[in-house]
């Protein structure tokens, strides 16, 4: 029997027990947002998400995560202007897209240009708090340029300038689609921005801050959490679920589709979450944003299906939906391709990873955590004749 690693047991027993996950481990601190997932509900500093939805705007959200309050008028007037004016992307990048193999993963493409925009900023390394700041402001404004230009492209269309007069979400509605939204549409996408902006330590924010605590530059922060987002257990579950719900294309056909997957022992996407253990308040909100813009479009039979799907989790699982699950269909509705529902996600959760980034330099420590050790010891160099 192989021997227990002594300081593997003294970590371990020092109050450090090895967690698959970091599940339950204290990581750090952060004022940005608060999940409780007891009680089902999400606050941005100490305000429940609803009320965001209901009353504000991503602007507004992104100033509180970066500035740690909400804006008086002017100076959300000022921050405004300031994110359209850094909406516009240099040539060479729209050059860089287009040279990108038109298959490749969306959220591939935004990674690698966010990487490429570091080359087109003299102050790229600047870690100081207004070097930090001022690029929070650059990458939350370029990315749904970036995210347009590359679907345009890919459409083998031109990509659309900026439009200085619309708002975060209307004008990224206008570069992909060629006009500018209805209210209704545009309030949709300012919902799902709202809503996906922060949510703790998640996966790809710790990326992030694991990167940044580094002093590592921001544009390298930002490329982590992208690539960290782009997994099917993160970012791309809204992708994953839209394709089921499309997949199943018929109410009737609902239960027998996600029986056949329960069966064989699959994930069904869209429900189930990590730390929310009764509902995930975003879900909620997203059911009626989804119910009503499906409804104005025509389109219900989305809602139905996506109903039937749920009644059939919680009937056989117990399982609530999450966040990606009918947040799916408001996306898709808004005319955003599946491939790139992972991308608008990256778009609203930039405010939160570069808000994370700016309260990571402020306390700044290595993120450095521990591991219990589970190979052999007190083994020997064999000489290679002598090995099997």
């Amino acid at each position: 029997m192989p021997q227990k690693n002594p300081i593997a047991l003294k970590t371990a027993e020092g109050g450090f027990p090895p967690s698959k996950g970091l599940e339950k481990i204290i990581a750090g601190e952060t004022a940005l947002s608060l999940v409780d997932g007891v009680e089902g509900k999400l606050y941005y500093s100490g305000i429940p998400v609803h009320e965001f939805v209901d009353n504000s705007s991503f602007e507004e959200v992104a100033y509180l995560l970066w500035y740690g309050k909400l804006p008086a008028k002017g100076e959300l007037d000022a921050f405004k202007q300031k994110l359209v004016a850094s909406r516009k992307l240099p040539p060479e990048i729209f050059g860089l897209i287009e040279r990108l193999p038109a298959q490749g993963h969306p959220m591939a493409v935004l990674r690698t240009v966010i990487s490429a925009l570091a080359f087109h900023d003299d102050n790229a390394d600047d870690i100081s708090s207004d070097g930090t700041l001022e690029k929070a402001y650059v990458l939350t404004a370029a990315a749904p340029t970036i995210i347009a230009a590359s679907y345009r492209l890919r459409q083998g269309k031109k990509p659309i300038e900026p439009d200085p007069k619309l708002s975060h979400a209307a004008n990224f509605l206008y570069m992909m689609h060629g006009e500018v939204p209805q209210p209704e549409m545009e309030r949709g996408l300012d919902a799902y921005l709202i809503l996906l902006a922060d949510h703790g330590f998640n996966a790809s924010t710790f990326a992030a801050r694991v990167t940044a605590a580094t002093e590592s530059d921001m544009y390298s922060a930002i490329a982590s959490a992208i690539g960290t987002l782009k997994g099917d257990l993160h970012g791309s579950a809204n992708q994953r679920a839209m394709e089921m719900i499309l997949a199943v294309g018929d109410v009737e056909k609902a239960e027998a589709y996600v029986s056949n997957i329960l069966d064989n022992k699959k994930k069904v996407m869209g429900f189930g979450h990590r730390v929310y253990k009764e509902k995930d308040p975003r879900a909620e909100a997203f059911r009626g944003i989804a119910a009503q813009m499906l409804e104005k479009a025509g389109e219900r039979k989305w809602m139905e299906i996506s109903n039937a799907i749920e009644k059939v989790m919680w009937e056989k699982k117990r399982i609530p939906c999450n966040v990606d699950f009918f947040s799916a269909s408001v996306l898709y509705v808004l005319g955003f391709p599946v491939s790139f529902f992972t991308t608008v996600f990256a778009a609203s959760r930039m405010a939160g990873w570069t808000g994370h980034v700016i309260e990571q330099r402020k306390d700044n420590k290595l993120i450095r955590p521990s591991c219990v050790y589970t190979g052999p010891r007190d083994q020997h160099y064999p000489p290679i004749d002598q090995r099997k």
